[in-house]
């Protein structure tokens, strides 16, 4: 008899035994004691994944097209890029995401654990380190929902398939588990969060970056409500994170881009702890630096000149000039062509440093304070208020812009009134909207804003894996075409339409394997390939 599944990938503290021999000899709960209040502490560390997600979503988004004159690609970053259910495995693969998560959900369980056996939080430390294990299992379940299940739809959630909500540690071999509602996965999250928020601190931490500490909690608070659709929660939360002086808060573009414009020192600072900016950060192993880079690995699939110059970073915006403090950096030439901010750094840990091979990595900035601004923007504009939104969105353009001008509703109105919505072929930064909650008609004061906010937001977070989730809450339809060797449109290979079923990613093979319920999927092997040439 062999044991080689565990569901969940819930690794931390479990065995995996070779025989029932074995099995016999050894303590299924062999795990190390944690029994004070240092080790709790020093537990936590581990409460956060060491995998990213954001070569995956990034990826699945609209922020990237298909370059056919590149040779530089792989079938994992293929499958990916087609909204397939991925067969090949890489450090950022979906296996990687899910277990990464799983077991920081894991670790955290048993630091809770471990709290109470020790007869509850009875010092500040212990009552910070159980609010920190609360956060982190929230946020870890709320990556894990939003990216293998639908987005929350408040007329649908209560029968869609989320993700397994984990609250204690497991101590049995092979159990069987069932996948909660999408509704039920953010009940548990918002009672986790609700429970921890007053107690979280900043007591434990040598470097409190690298820890959800306050305003990081805050930051999530705010994005977690604003995902819920409880847009006053989102706002409150988003202002407890940002205090009453917000532009103090945000990323120093101006001397940003008073730096040498090399990728190394750009990318290192962008990720410096002590910026206030920098809310909460994670290490990777992971090759983002590379393929988010200024280097020809994986580029078949990338943001281009041609997204920048139609979509995004470098289009005439709604007050003229981009005049964007952080420059767009545009590599062209024979098989390749991007359009990328310097942002993820490439970090080598050499095992071998005479043969220069080790293990690649990369630092994430999970929360910051300027994208929590524009949440706080989306939220306000969601409940109708126009005035607050247009208030913020300036404090955010006046810091990552040179423009003096304050953009007003009527500005707004002007920009998005005249311009079409984006098809294949041509591109604007304009998309049709189809959220699940109800926002004004297309060409509404409401829609124009939302369209203005979700096309900064894009801006501020590219590269960094944030824009498909807003896709999916807006159920904004992508399409995948390929583009000829003067970068142009070519070919529409495929269309990712608002209800299609591959916006959750599918449940690793080998958690499926150990009897998981998969996400459903349409049976397309009859069906031919969208090929729609542009004639």
């Amino acid at each position: 008899m062999k044991i080689n599944k565990i569901i969940l990938a819930l690794s931390a503290g479990m065995l995996l035994f070779a025989s029932c021999d074995e099995f016999l000899d050894v303590n299924p709960d062999n795990r190390a004691s944690v029994d004070t209040e240092e080790k709790v502490i020093k537990l936590l560390a581990s409460a956060y994944s060491n995998t990213d997600y954001v070569l995956v979503t990034e990826l699945m988004s609209d922020n990237v097209d298909e370059y056919t004159a590149s040779t530089y690609t792989d079938r994992f970053v293929e499958q990916v890029y087609a909204w397939q259910d991925v067969t090949e495995t890489d450090n950022s693969d979906p296996e990687n995401i899910w277990s990464g998560a799983y077991n920081a959900i894991a670790n955290a369980n048993e630091a809770l654990a471990a709290i109470e056996e020790m007869g509850g939080p009875t010092t500040e430390a212990l009552r910070q380190a159980k609010a920190e294990a609360l956060v982190s299992r929230a946020y870890n379940h709320f990556l894990l929902v939003n990216i293998f299940a639908k987005n929350y739809n408040p007329k649908t959630s209560a029968t869609d398939l989320g993700v397994t909500y984990m609250t204690k540690s497991e101590t049995t071999l092979a159990p069987k588990y069932e996948r909660n509602t999408v509704a039920e996965v953010y009940e548990l999250i918002e009672k986790d969060l609700l429970e921890a928020l007053p107690n979280i601190g900043d007591l434990n931490y040598s470097v409190p970056k690298y820890h959800f500490n306050k305003k990081a909690a805050y930051a999530f608070a705010a994005k977690f409500f604003l995902f819920y659709e409880k847009w006053d929660e989102a706002i409150k939360y988003a202002d407890l994170c940002l205090g009453s002086a917000p532009k103090s808060m945000l990323r120093d573009w101006k001397a940003y881009n008073a730096l040498s414009q090399d990728f190394e020192v750009l990318t290192r600072n962008y990720i410096d702890d002590s910026h206030k900016a920098n809310l909460l950060l994670a290490t990777a192993y992971s090759q983002i630096g590379v393929v988010f880079g200024p280097y020809g690995y994986r580029k078949r699939f990338m943001h281009g000149a041609y997204l920048a110059d139609r979509e995004d970073g470098n289009v005439t915006q709604v007050w003229g000039t981009p005049g964007w403090y952080s420059g767009l950096h545009t590599y062209q030439g024979s098989g390749y062509d991007f359009t990328i901010f310097f942002k993820l750094p490439y970090i080598m840990e050499y095992i071998d440093p005479v043969a220069r091979t080790g293990y690649a990595h990369s630092v994430l900035t999970l929360f910051t304070a300027d994208e929590t601004l524009l949440i706080r923007a989306e939220a306000k504009a969601l409940k109708g208020d126009f005035e607050g939104a247009l208030e913020d969105m300036n404090i955010w353009l006046h810091n990552i812009s040179s423009t003096k001008v304050e953009v007003t509703q009527d500005m707004i109105n002007s920009y998005y009134g005249s311009m079409a919505y984006a098809t294949w072929l041509n591109s604007t930064p304009k998309k049709h909207l189809h959220p699940a909650f109800t926002i004004g008609a297309e060409g509404s004061d409401q829609e124009n804003l939302l369209q203005f906010i979700l096309h900064m937001k894009r801006i501020e977070t590219l590269q960094l894996g944030q824009r498909w989730f807003d896709v999916k809450r807006y159920g904004i339809e992508i399409w995948r075409r390929q583009m000829d060797a003067t970068g142009n449109p070519s070919m529409q290979t495929d269309v990712l339409t608002v209800d299609d079923e591959r916006r959750a990613v599918q449940i690793p093979q080998k958690v499926i394997d150990a009897d998981y319920t998969p996400n459903p999927r349409k049976d397309v092997t009859a069906d031919s390939p969208m090929l729609i040439p542009n004639d």
